[in-house]
Parts: structure tokens; C-alpha cells; sequence
């Protein structure tokens, strides 16, 4: 039987559903409701990072997180185009200095041949502190307070938060020099230990030093202990400390790319008393590692490291002052990326980093609002992305009428098919192998490629150097003329008959050997293999075709296919390379005769070799950027497009998608410590959630409808009874 009970019950719920719905609160926020309007940034990452130590990481997902923690002494400027070098921490670029073999100081302009030493001075800004951090924490004594903690201590320690006391302390050279140290300290293994020791003076024999001194540490500890080496007390004459806040580096010979590197995490500082603190036994059992929670001078700090669910930064609250940029590139202005000119970083207090798995759950939220930023990836890029008439893409009218914005820019990358030079068919240098080359380059056609299997997100390559590195030319300077003519202002690939009239001459009418009459059979060799790559590999083989070549594919795993480049039995096959820093050396290199794969285990997987392109190379490595330096780069990419050791390929273009609150927003896809300069606007992102996550209520009020009338008759009939229940009692 319905009772008054009930009917309440079900009228206040009824009421409660209604004005829930009516409420500026969001149903299916994934986020504490008291968050919704505070100054949070909300990401996600896929896997966990494995490496927070700056010394050791060099994965892109871990950079995420330690270059907004850790600050090398310099950093790229945010906006200009090319990427160019500015202080970070330090007060301005290093002063660099050259020296002959009896160590005069020459001056800058001395030629490369005579420079038989260099050094880097730097000197870093005053008054920058480290985060908070229980490692720098003090007694009353002055003594550090958690750097040989007991089994009783440690009893209530299970997270970094645990810690009743943190402190900090002030940057210094010092801090800096520690680090440089550790890329040679063997219980770390920094994986460009071997580059900069081809460098750095003495670096290669003071590894060996701490090789010897770790070993007899190692004998001495306990088992229950960790062994500690005070890399502090151990001299090492590649880095001198001038004063308090001045150290500088001793190079071998002239090399202009150490700048670079240091603008990455390996050149951050670590300070002594974090590397003590963390090599504790009983921290390690515990998981409170350095690689888990980094201790920086950057605008945010790591507070919570749960790569199962979240990660979190936090605004740092000893971050010294730091200005947006308050100069760009042309149309930065225009584009409202100036507004914030000479005010303080970051913007963000913080950063909420999620665990995201899967591409749909995380572009449906990215939809609903929940994530600021989303990539694109090919399940959601016919949703988000069309193309226009002249082939380049623009948002679908939906994106645009969530106010969300497409970024794009192109990567300092270059995927590419190359030769094998050493092959007695396509290569060698000979007029014949040339041509071949050069015809299949003009058959291959990329554009096409760019469209059907990378969605529009690439340009062909016209040479080996990327947009935004120093060398590349844009317009019909920088075309290749022996590929692409230049057509209403645009490259336009030469056509079939071209190629086919190469081919011709090469000996090869039609893709037949003229004097034999055999078809041209040649051979891509590839790692991939399966379903999912018999499109792409389908389609290579329509390329070489259509000129009468004859393509087989040569799939295997991945191991036997970098067997086959080391060995040099591969015949064609494809490659890329991301740039370490934007020097076109970085590039160029990859075509150096002496970095040979088969001869040397190099990065030139070509095999490539001219005279003439490798003697231009040692003279352009090391040069400081210059009209000189780029008339040398521009005589290397003619021989290299001449001789045709590639398919010159792909750079690959970034998309990125942004919600209407999130601001400041330019790729920069060399810097990785731009989350500072970005901005967003939480009650404008709020309102955006409540019109874009209303709840669908129809559903609801017909089943209240249907359960009121549902009740009716049992209120009816309870209404009655207790009507002559009433005129019963009156009765009597």
C-alpha cells in the first residue's frame, strides 16, 4: 500500500532531480565541484613517466613534467621564429672564449683550425631559490634534519608530503657544476655521457674516476645502506667555478651547438643536499627517489606523483620574477599573443595531469570541456578537421561553434626514403644511379601520401633541413629544381614524363633494362609489417609503377631490419630523425661520409658519401650562424639534392586544438618549459561546461510522469479510506 512515506519521498526527489538540473552545478565533471573555477589547468598523459632525474631522462612524456621543475641556465624565447637562444637563469648568454694549443686567447672571429680549446663562461642571477623541499630542512643546530633518518622516522613517512618541515636555499654555480658532474657518475647513466665527452674536457677519464671511487664506496656500505659518492669532494677540471654565482665549462676545439644543450634539462642544477637525501635506503623502499619527485628552481613543482590516476604541478612559491616576452615575431601582436607583455609567469597555479588510456574517452572530454587541449588523432579527425578547397584544413563548423582554435606548425623533423649508396643498382654516384634516383623522387608523390595516409598534417620536404632551423630557405629559393618547378607562386612536382624520360636515359626505357629487356626490380625494405600497413605499402609499390618499376616489399621485425641497414643489405628504405637542438648541423650530419651506418654504426643511413659535401660540412659544423655559414649550408643541400641520396619526404605538421579560455598559445616544438606562458580563463571555461553538459531531462519527467500516475490510484484509494475512516469517527 502507497503511504504518506512514500509519496513524500518520491515528491522530494522529484524536487531534488529538478533543481539539480536548474543548478550551475555539472553532473558528469570528472573534478571536485570546488574546483570549477580556480585557475587549473586540466591534461592527460598516457604512460607513466619512468625518469624525473634530468641527469637521465630523455623521453618527450617526461620532459612534460621536469623542464616546467628543473632550469638549465638558458631556455628558447617563447615567440621568435628561428628558434633562438635567450638566458634563462643566467644573466645573459655565455661569454665564450678561444684559445690556440699554447693557450692564448684568440680572438672570435679565429679560424675553426686554430682553436684548440674554448671555454663557456656563465653567470647566473642572484637570489633564485629552490622549491621548498624537506632537503634542505634545518635544525636549530644548522644541521640538515632528514639526512640520515632512523627506522623510527621513517616509520611515519609514506609520500614526500609526510616531511613536518621543508626549507630552501639559494641557487648557485655550485648547483650547476653538481650536475655536470653526475652525467659521469656511474650509478646514474645519463645517455649523452658518450656525446659530451667527445667535448667537455676530461670527461671521459673523470667518468673513470668515479667508476674506481663508486666501486670503493660500494665496498664499504652496508648492505642495508645505499652507497653515497660526494661527487662535491671529487675535482673535475672540465668545469671550474669562478664565484658564488659564475662557472665555466672547458671545451675541446670550437663547438657553437654546447649552447643548445644548455638549454636542456642535463645542464639544470642539482643541488648536493638532494642527491644525499635521496640516497637512503629507507626512501628507496619507500619509492621517494629522485626519478619519482624532482626538486627545482622552475615556476611549478611536482606535489602529487600517482602515474596510476593523476599527476599534479603546482605553482612553486619560491619562483623568482620572470617577464612575458614583450617582443615576437610579425603578427604575434595581431594575434593576442603580446597582451601579457612584461607580466609575471606563470599564469596557471595549477596543473592537473590525468591518466587517459584510450583516444575516445579522452576526446569526448576534451568535447564536454573537461581537458583544455586535445591533439587529433585519425578516429576524431573527420570530426574535427576539413579541408578546403585548396587543400588546407580548417575546423568543421561544429569545432567552430564550440569557439575552439586550430594551431598547426611544422616539426623539426624529417621522415624520409632513402638509398642505400653502397647498392650497385640505385646507388653510387654514377650519372646512371642518379638518374634513377632522381626519377623515382619525382614519381614518389608525397603530397599525395601527406593526403590519404597522414590526414594533411606534413609538407614535402624540399631538402634535409626543416622549417625553423637556421639554413632553411622558404619561397622558390628553398624548392628542390630537380623534383618540383615553381608554379603560381607554389612548388608543383615535374611531371610523369620527366620522370620516365630519366629513367630513359638511365637505361631503363618504360622500366625495362634496354638491353636485356628485363623489368627493374628493386626492393623497399621496412620494419612494419601486417593488416594495418598493407595500404601504405600497397601504395609505394602503385608509386614506383607508374614508371614501370617493379617495387617488392621486404617486410620483417623491426631487430633482423636494423640488422639489414647495419650490414647495408637493405636496398631502399624509410627513416627519420627529430632534431636534439635547432642547428642545421643537426641535420646535415645525417649525410656526413664519415657517420656511415655500415663503416661507422653512424646516423647516415644512406651510406652517402661526396668529397666535396663532406669537406663543406667540416667547415659549416661549427661556424656560428652567419650569411657565410649559409651560403656553405646552401652549396651542401644542391649536391645533396643533386646526388639524391633520399626521397626527400616529410615534415610532419603538429595539430593542436584549444577551448576559447585557453590563451598565449604559439607551437614552439623546440622549448618544452612553455607551460608558464600559457593563460586561461576558469569562469568562462565554467560556463562553457553548464551550456555544454545540460542533462537530458525529457526522459526523466515522463518516468516521474509515469510513476505519479502510477500512484494516483493507490493515492486515490488511500484518500478514501481515510476519508470514512474520518466520517466513521464521526459517526460513533
Amino acid at each position: 500500500m502507497i503511504t504518506i512515506t512514500t509519496l513524500k519521498t518520491t515528491l522530494l526527489i522529484a524536487a531534488g532531480i529538478l533543481l539539480a538540473g536548474c543548478s550551475d552545478s555539472v553532473w558528469n565533471n570528472p573534478y571536485p565541484s570546488s574546483d570549477a573555477k580556480s585557475n587549473i589547468l586540466y591534461k592527460s598523459f598516457e604512460k607513466r613517466p619512468k625518469r624525473l632525474d634530468p641527469v637521465s631522462s630523455y623521453s618527450s612524456n617526461e620532459y612534460e613534467f621536469i623542464a616546467q621543475i628543473y632550469e638549465p641556465p638558458l631556455q628558447y624565447h617563447y615567440l621568435k621564429r628561428p628558434y633562438t637562444l635567450i638566458p634563462r637563469t643566467a644573466k645573459s648568454l655565455p661569454r665564450v672564449n678561444y684559445y690556440d694549443a699554447q693557450g692564448n686567447e684568440l680572438s672570435a672571429d679565429a679560424p675553426i683550425e686554430k682553436i684548440a680549446s674554448s671555454s663557456y663562461v656563465i653567470s647566473i642571477q642572484p637570489g633564485i631559490k629552490f622549491q621548498p623541499h624537506p632537503a634542505f630542512a634545518k635544525g636549530a643546530d644548522g644541521e640538515l634534519l632528514y639526512h640520515n633518518l632512523t627506522a623510527e622516522q621513517l616509520e611515519k613517512i609514506y609520500a614526500l608530503g609526510d616531511f613536518e618541515k621543508t626549507d630552501s636555499r639559494e641557487l648557485t654555480a655550485a648547483d650547476y657544476i653538481y650536475q655536470i658532474k653526475r652525467l659521469a657518475a656511474p650509478n646514474v647513466h645519463s645517455p649523452i655521457l658518450g656525446i659530451m665527452a667527445e667535448y667537455i674536457v676530461g670527461l671521459t677519464e673523470y667518468a673513470a674516476t668515479l667508476k674506481k671511487a663508486y666501486e670503493i664506496v660500494k665496498e664499504k656500505t652496508p648492505d642495508y645502506e645505499l652507497p653515497y659518492l660526494d661527487l662535491s669532494s671529487i675535482n673535475f677540471p672540465g668545469v671550474e667555478q669562478i664565484d658564488r654565482y659564475t662557472y665555466k665549462i672547458n671545451v675541446k676545439g670550437k663547438y657553437p651547438q654546447l649552447q643548445y644543450w644548455l638549454a636542456m634539462p642535463f645542464f639544470a642544477p642539482m643541488p648536493p643536499e638532494a642527491d644525499r637525501f635521496y640516497t637512503q635506503a629507507g626512501l628507496k623502499d619507500k619509492n621517494i627517489i629522485l626519478d619519482w619527485f624532482p626538486v627545482g628552481t622552475g615556476p611549478y613543482m611536482l606535489t602529487i606523483n600517482n602515474p596510476n590516476r593523476q599527476m599534479v604541478l603546482e605553482r612553486n612559491p619560491n619562483y623568482h620574477f620572470e617577464a612575458y616576452p614583450s617582443e615576437g615575431e610579425p603578427g604575434d601582436a595581431e594575434a593576442g599573443l603580446l597582451k601579457d607583455a612584461g607580466k609575471q609567469l606563470p599564469f596557471i597555479d595549477k596543473v592537473v595531469y590525468s591518466l587517459e588510456r584510450e583516444a575516445i574517452p579522452y576526446w569526448n572530454k576534451f568535447l564536454q570541456g573537461y581537458y583544455d587541449i586535445s591533439s587529433i588523432s585519425s578516429d576524431s579527425f573527420d570530426q574535427a578537421i576539413t579541408m578546403t578547397s585548396s587543400g588546407d584544413p580548417t575546423l568543421t563548423d561544429e569545432m567552430q561553434g564550440k569557439g575552439i582554435r586550430l594551431s598547426t606548425a611544422v616539426a623539426t623533423s624529417t621522415y624520409y626514403t632513402g638509398f642505400n649508396m653502397l647498392d650497385p643498382v640505385v646507388g653510387g654516384t654514377s650519372e646512371k644511379a642518379r638518374k634513377i634516383r632522381r626519377a623515382i623522387a619525382i614519381a614518389v608523390d608525397y603530397e599525395e601520401y601527406i593526403s590519404i595516409f597522414s590526414n594533411g598534417r606534413g609538407i614535402p620536404a624540399q631538402g634535409p633541413i626543416p622549417g625553423g632551423i637556421f639554413g632553411h630557405l622558404e619561397g622558390e629559393a628553398g624548392i628542390n629544381p630537380y623534383v618540383y618547378d615553381w608554379v603560381n607562386g607554389k612548388p608543383q612536382r615535374k611531371p610523369l614524363s620527366e620522370a620516365k624520360r630519366l629513367l630513359a636515359e638511365a637505361g631503363y626505357p618504360g622500366g625495362r633494362d634496354a638491353k636485356s629487356g628485363e623489368p627493374l626490380l628493386l626492393n623497399l625494405d621496412t620494419g612494419q609489417s601486417g593488416p594495418d600497413v598493407k595500404a601504405t605499402l600497397d601504395w609505394w609499390a602503385k608509386q614506383f609503377k607508374k614508371i614501370g618499376i617493379e617495387l617488392a616489399i621486404r617486410s620483417t621485425d623491426y631487430n633482423r631490419f636494423q640488422e639489414k641497414m647495419l650490414k647495408g643489405t637493405a636496398q631502399i628504405f624509410q627513416w627519420g630523425w627529430n632534431a636534439d637542438y635547432p642547428d642545421p648541423e643537426n641535420f646535415m650530419f645525417l649525410l656526413y661520409g664519415p657517420n656511415g651506418k655500415v663503416k661507422l654504426k653512424g646516423e647516415n643511413a644512406a651510406n652517402y658519401s661526396n668529397p666535396e659535401f663532406d669537406n663543406l660540412f667540416v667547415q659549416m659544423k661549427n661556424m656560428d650562424n652567419s650569411p657565410e655559414r649559409q651560403v656553405i649550408i646552401d652549396k651542401m643541400v644542391d649536391i645533396a639534392r643533386q646526388d639524391s641520396p633520399w626521397l626527400w619526404g616529410l615534415h610532419p605538421k603538429g595539430f593542436s586544438l584549444y577551448h576559447a579560455w585557453y590563451s598565449n598559445t604559439k607551437p614552439n616544438l623546440i622549448a618544452n618549459n612553455t607551460l608558464k606562458y600559457k593563460r586561461i580563463q576558469p569562469d568562462l571555461r565554467q560556463q562553457r561546461r553548464i551550456e555544454w553538459n545540460q542533462p537530458i531531462m525529457w526522459p526523466v519527467y515522463i518516468l516521474l510522469a509515469l510513476l505519479v500516475l502510477a500512484l494516483l490510484p493507490g493515492i486515490y484509494s488511500y484518500v478514501q479510506k481515510e476519508h470514512r475512516s474520518a466520517m466513521n469517527k464521526e459517526g460513533a
